[in-house]
């Protein structure tokens, strides 16, 4: 730690300094150890401020030349600023606890909202100064001294501190506290010597000079003047006679006088002059008495609604699912981690596979968290947990029995789903297993086998009816029409499409190389082009990476639609994103593109997408575009065909999963006589969740319990009680239900529509809105 002088200029090469560029150089040699520092100020600001990185170590700081406005502001307790000279305004603005030495006059705003330490003046100071001052008993209070006189509006809002003011040689001879001080006054002391013009009366006081007032002053007044270089004016000061002290009044001095209210005016001037009802009394015999300033019931013009778990989430509504995952973040918080686990099972057969694999998430993305740059609460860790999910007590058979064409996920969804309600479903798949691409096409890189067996065994103890490796036929699905209440189509898409170009029989279907790869039966050599540069496509770039490709190149005619964890995998290993890239042949040299460039390849991939195969269909399903078409309740043309997932339209996972879901519930209305319900729910608006109460610095989680805790419960009241504490009315109270369950409900007699519990909500849950008109 040096205890030499270390000087810093604020002119470099003839050129003036910006008030940054000084500050930042004495904040580095502080840092380096420096603790007495000799400044040559040509007008910067802020200098002796913030020197928080010395720690305890005292700093003294030097200000030779000019300094700029703010001299000291924000200066911590270990500080020392000494201005050889005259100061510019706002000297120790915002003082935490800096000692300040102005060997000359000051400017205005001189103590400005000062806390803490003391500020010398060896002169006057202009208006405005102890200002807004404010003392925290566990410290030292404030302190000003000023040599000569103070300038206008002194001690104004001033809220705890002390000033004293010497009155040797002031700017004015008659008056050394300026005009009007002590407005607005609540707290701290003033003393001061000479003559006065007055002060607000209504905020300030003159007091007696106590003997323990005196002493302090005699006590301080010295060391005042050894910081100034003047103590030869002690004696001078020393006349206990010449000084008075001011105090703030007490919030019971200050009551004023009553005054006559609205409605006594009303009876004993308006009503008394004009009449009853005054102007208007011969038209209407409506209250006309006046309406206080403050209104309760009918008279408010806004009145708070308790809008609970009335608008979705961002998280449910973005899930294609449906999942309420602010819910299973409830259930976590409330030490109900098996219940959130098993929630999951309503919504999806495959909680753990897709949640903690395999989806995009979609929830995270739309997380309202993420709209202040805080990480979206982990869904993974809770989908990954959802392995341990126990198979649910499922109800006895009904008696209806409905035919799924389909085992991937579309398919097991809607089964799974009518199972749970009480339905047989009976499962019809071409292929020797169940799970679809699940269990056939997916990398095996991105998800354990061992995730998607126990899943799949869970699937199987509540669906005994499969029958694999059952390609049907049209005569088939008439025959099943006969046997089933209804038929659902999943038979998901199998047919890729191709480019019409030279060479297309060299092109290998992305769904076919990923099938083949899995089960290790195919080699891809050491350069791979994959046509389409979507998810499928990175998917086919990481699987050939792992059998042995070194350059992997994906070309698209326009910017790829690959994202998520797809398109990270695939940059990982190093595929390379070209485009617009337009194919003209595929020779044995590799792909040829119409600008005439040849991409070389041992193995050309193509990924642009895949076909339903529905040839099986019968004459009453019609189709568009080659996919099934289907009404808003996944009914086809056939009412007793309902058809979802890729067949009808191509999606992520959690789009067939939840198409079987809300396809499920079609069918269980119809079968119950019901009209069939639908469960669209508007998603609240983000603006009204409020995201101050979590810890920004917070940006992973560690376990589900941390991920519950930051879950803002976005339109689900979380119970916290703040509008309760915050009403202040005392206006909201909360009712408990037989059930368990709650409300929380306004008294409008005490409600005065004033908006704090819409605003400080947490969640989101209280909505201010306007009242119903009068009349």
């Amino acid at each position: 730690m040096a205890r030499e002088s270390y000087w810093i200029s604020g002119k470099e090469q003839g050129r003036r300094l910006e008030s940054r560029i000084l500050e930042e150089r004495i904040q580095k040699a502080v840092a380096r150890g420096h603790r007495i520092l000799e400044v040559e100020a040509f007008g910067q600001h802020g200098i002796g401020g913030r020197l928080w990185k010395a720690g305890d170590d005292r700093v003294l700081v030097k200000v030779h030349g000019s300094p700029g406005q703010r001299v000291g502001a924000m200066g911590f307790p270990n500080t020392t600023v000494e201005i050889l000279g005259p100061a510019s305004d706002d000297v120790g603005w915002l003082n935490a606890g800096a000692e300040i030495v102005v060997h000359g006059h000051a400017g205005n705003g001189v103590a400005n909202a000062m806390a803490q330490g003391r500020i010398y003046v060896a002169g006057n100071i202009g208006a405005r100064g102890m200002t807004m001052t404010k003392h925290n008993p566990r410290f030292d209070p404030p302190e000003l001294w000023v040599l000569g006189s103070v300038g206008d509006y002194f001690a104004e809002f001033m809220a705890g501190g002390v000033a004293v003011i010497c009155g040797h040689q002031p700017q004015d001879p008659n008056n050394v506290l300026g005009y009007r001080p002590c407005v607005g006054m609540v707290g701290g002391q003033i003393f001061f010597r000479g003559p006065h013009g007055g002060f607000s009366q209504a905020d300030a006081k003159l007091v007696p000079l106590s003997d323990e007032d005196w002493h302090w002053l005699v006590k301080n007044l010295q060391v005042f003047l050894e910081k100034i270089g003047k103590p030869e004016l002690f004696q001078r000061f020393a006349d206990r006679k010449e000084w008075q002290l001011l105090a703030a009044r007490s919030p019971q001095e200050k009551a004023a006088a009553p005054r006559r209210s609205m409605s006594a005016f009303r009876a004993e001037v308006w009503d008394k002059e004009l009449g009853q009802g005054g102007l208007i009394g011969d038209l209407t015999d409506l209250d006309r008495s006046p309406i206080p300033l403050i209104v309760t019931g009918d008279l408010r013009r806004y009145v708070p609604v308790w809008e609970n778990q009335k608008y979705a989430p961002p998280c449910q509504a973005s899930c294609p699912t449906g999942i309420p995952v602010h819910e299973r973040w409830r259930l976590v918080r409330e030490g109900r981690v098996d219940e959130a686990v098993d929630m999951a099972l309503a919504y999806t057969p495959f909680p753990a596979t897709v949640c903690g694999y395999l989806c995009p998430n979609l929830c995270m993305e739309a997380c309202t968290r993420q709209s202040l740059k805080m990480p979206a609460v982990d869904v993974t860790q809770l989908g990954k947990a959802s392995l341990k999910a126990k198979l649910p007590e499922l109800p006895p058979l009904s008696g209806k029995k409905i035919a799924v064409i389909g085992g991937g996920p579309a398919g097991l969804s809607i089964a799974w789903q009518l199972r749970r309600m009480g339905h047989e479903a009976v499962i019809y798949d071409r292929n020797p297993m169940l799970g679809g691409k699940i269990t056939d096409a997916i990398p095996g890189t991105r998800i354990p086998r061992e995730v998607v067996e126990a899943e799949l065994e869970r699937l199987r103890k509540a669906l005994p009816h499969v029958h694999l490796q059952q390609d049907l036929q049209r005569e088939d699905v008439e025959r099943l029409k006969g046997d089933y209440d209804f038929i659902v189509v999943a038979a998901g898409a199998q047919k890729p499409r191709v480019l019409p170009v030279p060479g297309k029989e060299r092109l290998i279907p992305a769904l076919d190389f990923l099938r083949k790869s899995k089960k290790g039966q195919i080699q891809v050599g050491r350069q791979v082009v994959v046509i389409g540069a979507g998810n499928v496509g990175c998917d086919v770039a990481t699987e050939a990476h792992r059998l042995g490709a070194e350059k992997i190149t994906l070309i698209d005619i326009q910017e790829p639609a690959s994202f998520g964890k797809e398109r990270e995998a695939a940059q990982a290993v190093g595929a390379i994103f070209r485009w617009p890239c337009f194919t003209k042949a595929v020779t044995e040299e590799g792909v040829e593109l119409t600008t005439g460039e040849v991409i070389p390849a041992d193995t050309v991939v193509i990924s642009i997408g895949d076909q339903p195969d529905l040839d099986f269909l019968p004459d009453t399903v019609e189709t568009e575009r080659g996919f099934i078409r289907v009404d808003e309740n996944f009914q086809t043309t056939d009412p007793q065909i309902f058809a979802v997932g890729d067949a009808v339209r191509l999606g992520l996972l959690t789009d067939a999963i939840g198409a079987g879901r809300r396809a499920a519930q079609v069918m269980d209305d119809i079968l119950n006589g019901r009209r069939p319900r639908g469960d669209a729910t508007t998603m609240i608006d983000k603006s009204r969740v409020k995201l101050e109460y979590f810890d920004p610095r917070l940006m992973a989680f560690d376990g589900l319990d941390q991920c519950g805790e930051a879950c803002a419960s976005c339109g689900s009241c979380r119970d916290c009680g703040i509008c309760v504490e915050i009403c202040p009315q005392a206006a909201i109270r909360r009712v408990g239900e037989d059930n368990g369950s709650f409300q929380l409900v306004v008294d409008p007699d005490r409600c005065i529509g004033c908006g704090f519990c819409a605003g400080a909500c947490p969640c989101g849950i209280w909505n201010l809105v306007e009242n119903d008109p009068l009349g």
